[in-house]
């Protein structure tokens, strides 16, 4: 249980919301308590970003144009569809067209997810900012539902644009890795596997996978947290 002078923000459902760096800080403090083999962990990782962006079509949009390539070729991308760092809205994405996403450096995949999503949310047949009111399970359903948009995507979507508590992406390779490393296992372990494992951090698995990232940034000395 919470106590009642933590600093989070409340979203419907009860959710608990993470906005600010005491988040994680009591976020990591409570992880170490639920388990104590996490405890070099977070001294290994060292400082453990919050990385939030503003909830809405722009900010996933950003996490799915981010996907699978470098956050140098990411954001050259992001600079051409926003000209310059202004708010991206789905009218204006649809508007542009596909020889401007071309243009952008989008793949073809990319670029169908991307045109998906803007003509749901154009339609208003999912509200990416009721999202966070949501329990996890639903909201990663609304989203998986949109073509183009899996379960990876959607976690990190909540995690750093909604602010959900209690997500951990177990298909996340790096994430995989970082556990077997921190936690000195023998192999990697499967998705399956992974999600009966990290019910053990709950309801800090959104911290939990925020720690990983760090950990594996830490000993590869690069980021590879998925939004900046």
């Amino acid at each position: 249980m919470l106590s009642s002078d933590t600093n989070f923000a409340q979203g419907g459902a009860g959710l608990t919301i993470i906005r600010h760096e005491a988040d994680i800080a009591l976020g990591l403090a409570e992880l170490m308590r639920l388990d104590p083999r996490l405890i070099p962990v977070v001294d290994a990782a060292g400082p453990v970003p919050l990385r939030l962006r503003a909830a809405g079509f722009s900010g996933l949009a950003h996490i799915i144009v981010s996907q699978m390539i470098s956050r140098a070729s990411a954001e050259a991308i992001w600079r051409r569809m926003t000209y310059g760092g202004n708010e991206l809205t789905a009218e204006e994405f649809l508007a542009a067209g596909p020889e401007a996403w071309r243009g952008y450096g989008l793949s073809g995949a990319k670029a169908k997810s991307l045109a998906a999503l803007a003509e749901a949310v154009a339609a208003g047949n999912i509200d990416l900012f009721d999202l966070g009111t949501l329990d996890a399970p639903q909201a990663v359903q609304k989203l998986t539902a949109v073509k183009g948009v899996g379960p990876w995507t959607a976690e990190v979507y909540l995690m750093f644009c909604c602010g959900h508590q209690d997500l951990f992406p177990v298909g996340d390779v790096a994430l995989q890795n970082a556990v077997a490393a921190g936690l000195c296992l023998t192999e990697r372990p499967k998705p399956a596997l992974l999600a009966s494992m990290v019910m053990a951090w709950s309801p800090w698995r959104s911290v939990a996978a925020r720690l990983f990232w760090a950990y594996y940034s830490a000993k590869l000395g690069r980021g590879v947290l998925p939004v900046a």
